[in-house]
Order: structure tokens, then C-alpha cells, then sequence
């Protein structure tokens, strides 16, 4: 009987197969293509970070929420950072972070500028880098942004101003409680505020300052403003970390009743404020989708792409006490809890 020469022939057919992927992998033959046309033995993800003005509020964890979705989705190594401590102050911290993007040879940054001017040179050498750059929320006066997505500041001010000329008092004599002249996100929102009340007769900027971006120095100027101005019956302010800094003064001087506060963001102690009365409404804007929108954006750009648009307006909405309970005021009110 004839022996089976089956086995043998198997046998040496698996060789010949394995010897032909060893010398695929080794001369790069037969290496996995990845989407871009790139050829990888190990797909490699592209980096991106994401630099906020802080880590600490409901507003940043809201757009690191968004980001985090995006990234995901499209498959990017996503690091999000920005300087520690309650507030939005430390520009030179944001720029140290910019110049370890550029040592670690990142391939985007998603960016939002604590200083409009004093980011400007460190984004500008992160571009020379090869790094493409997207700002969310808060612009840098720097050419080499290639797209920009936040909210439309100059509306949400006049949406602001909008609700306090719907103040039924003979005479309104306001208070502007801004955050860093820097930046530029704050000023438009107040040129926004200003261009609108300012066209009612009722309407006088009896007192205007800026503070620092933060609870503390918010609480404080507004304590001040209210004591050297007790004619004062309408605030309004410009961010979350001001917006908790003018509540914190209204509730310690008993003045919820007689003031009307316009404020923007949100976050559980804001919204407490907003059910108790010491804020009676608030310019919500949308971080969730700032985050998301900026990857994809940065996406696009690592995929060899021109965005559809060098700027991207998100929503933004008013909630009162009237409306907090709508679904669409509760989604944007509690959007920090996005995940």
C-alpha cells in the first residue's frame, strides 16, 4: 500500500506561505495600510492635546467630555491639560505646555487662549513645529489658527442685554462685573451687552470693572462695586468663574431681591443660585460641543483636509427661572455631566 503523500505536501506548503509573510513584513511588502494610504506594521495613533484656560470647571469637563467622544470616534491619542487652581489666569503656565507640545512632536493642539496677545508667539512656534492648530472658545491673535469654533460672544452679549431690557424698573442702573481684558471672548460679550442696552433711555452703566478670572477676586469686586453703588439694580457677568464670584457677593450683602443678575455657564452651584434667586438667568453655551467639534475639525486637518469653515458658531441658550426645567434647559444645564 502507497503512503499518503498528503501530509508531506501540506507540511511544506505552510512553510513556503510562512517564509513569504516573513519576507513581506521584512521588506514592508505586507505591512496593514491604514485609512490615509500611510503603510504601518502598527497603527500608530496621531497625538492630540487639548490646552484649556483651567482643568477645574464644569465648563472645561464639559468640553473635555466632547473632545474625549470625538477622539475616540476617530481614533486619536487625546491628552487634556491646562494650569491648575480655581481660575483662568495663568497665560505663562498655558505657554510652558505649548513648548513641551512642541518637545513631545504632538500633531495637533486644540487650544483655548487665557490671553488674546500673550499666547500669540508660543502658538506661532507651535506651528512652525508642524503642530496644526484649532482654538475653541477663547481666540489668540496668531495667523497660524486654522479654524475656530465657540460661541458667537458678540450675540451672547446682546442676548444678555436682550434679557435685562425685558427689566419691567423705571430706571436701570447696571453693573458690569468682566473678567481679563486679555481676553477676547469677554470683551465681546460686553461690547455685545453694551451696544444693546444702550439703545434704552432707562438703561445707565452706573459701575464697570474687570477682575481676575477667578471666585475670589469676582466675590470681592462686586462687593465693592455694590457697596460704593447701592443704586445698582442689574449685574451682569461675562463667565462661570465670575458668574459664581458676583452670586457669592449677592447672597452675602441680602441682595437677590433688588438686583437682577444676568450670568453666563453653568455648574451646580450656579444652578443652585439660579433656584434660590441670587442669579435670575443664565447665557448657557455649549462646551460639549466645542470639544467634539474641535477634533473633528483637527481630524479633518490631519487627514490632509480643509475644514468647510474657518469658524464654527455653537448654540448658546437663556435659562431662567421660568424655563430651568425644560428638557432643553435641563440638557444644557447639566451638559458638564456628559460623559
Amino acid at each position: 500500500m502507497r503512503k499518503s503523500r498528503r501530509k508531506p505536501f501540506i507540511a511544506i506548503g505552510a512553510g513556503v506561505i510562512l517564509l513569504a509573510i516573513l519576507f513581506f513584513v521584512l521588506t514592508g511588502d505586507g505591512l496593514w495600510k491604514g485609512k490615509e494610504g500611510s503603510t504601518n506594521s502598527v497603527i500608530e495613533k496621531k497625538k492630540v492635546v487639548f490646552l484649556t484656560k483651567s482643568m477645574d470647571s464644569s465648563f472645561w469637563q464639559s468640553a473635555y467630555a466632547g473632545a474625549g467622544a470625538a477622539s475616540a470616534e476617530y481614533n486619536l491619542d487625546l491628552v487634556c491639560e491646562g494650569p491648575d487652581g480655581d481660575g483662568e489666569e495663568d497665560y505663562e503656565a498655558q505657554n510652558e505646555m505649548i513648548d513641551r507640545a512642541i518637545r513631545e512632536q504632538v500633531d495637533a493642539l486644540l487650544f483655548s487662549a487665557i490671553d488674546f496677545e500673550k499666547n500669540a508667539e508660543a502658538i506661532d512656534r507651535a506651528a512652525k513645529a508642524g503642530i496644526r492648530i484649532v482654538v475653541v472658545d477663547s481666540p489668540v491673535n496668531s495667523e497660524a489658527v486654522e479654524c475656530y469654533i465657540g460661541t458667537n460672544n458678540y450675540e451672547a452679549g446682546c442676548m444678555a442685554g436682550e434679557e435685562v431690557l425685558g427689566n419691567p424698573a423705571e430706571n436701570l442702573n447696571i453693573g458690569i462685573v468682566n473678567f481679563d481684558k486679555s481676553t477676547e471672548n469677554g470683551q465681546l460679550r460686553e461690547k455685545g451687552f453694551r451696544d444693546t442696552v444702550l439703545n434704552d433711555d432707562r438703561a445707565n452703566i452706573t459701575a464697570s470693572i474687570n477682575v481676575k478670572s477667578t471666585i475670589t477676586d469676582a466675590r470681592e469686586g462686586t462687593e465693592r462695586m455694590l457697596l460704593d453703588n447701592p443704586q445698582i439694580n442689574v449685574i451682569v457677568t461675562f463667565n462661570e468663574w465670575t458668574t459664581l464670584g458676583v452670586g457669592d457677593a449677592v447672597e452675602a450683602l441680602g441682595a437677590g431681591e433688588r438686583t437682577q443678575v444676568v450670568a453666563f455657564d453653568s455648574n451646580v452651584k450656579s444652578i443652585g443660585m439660579l433656584e434660590k434667586g441670587n442669579i435670575d438667568a443664565l447665557i448657557v453655551q455649549n462646551p460639549y460641543a466645542m470639544g467634539y467639534l474641535g477634533i473633528e475639525q483637527i481630524n479633518t486637518l490631519l487627514n490632509g483636509q480643509k475644514p468647510e469653515k474657518k469658524e464654527t458658531a455653537t448654540s448658546s441658550i437663556l435659562v431662567t427661572r421660568e424655563n430651568m426645567y425644560d428638557d432643553k434647559s435641563q440638557k444644557a444645564l447639566f451638559s458638564f455631566e456628559e460623559k
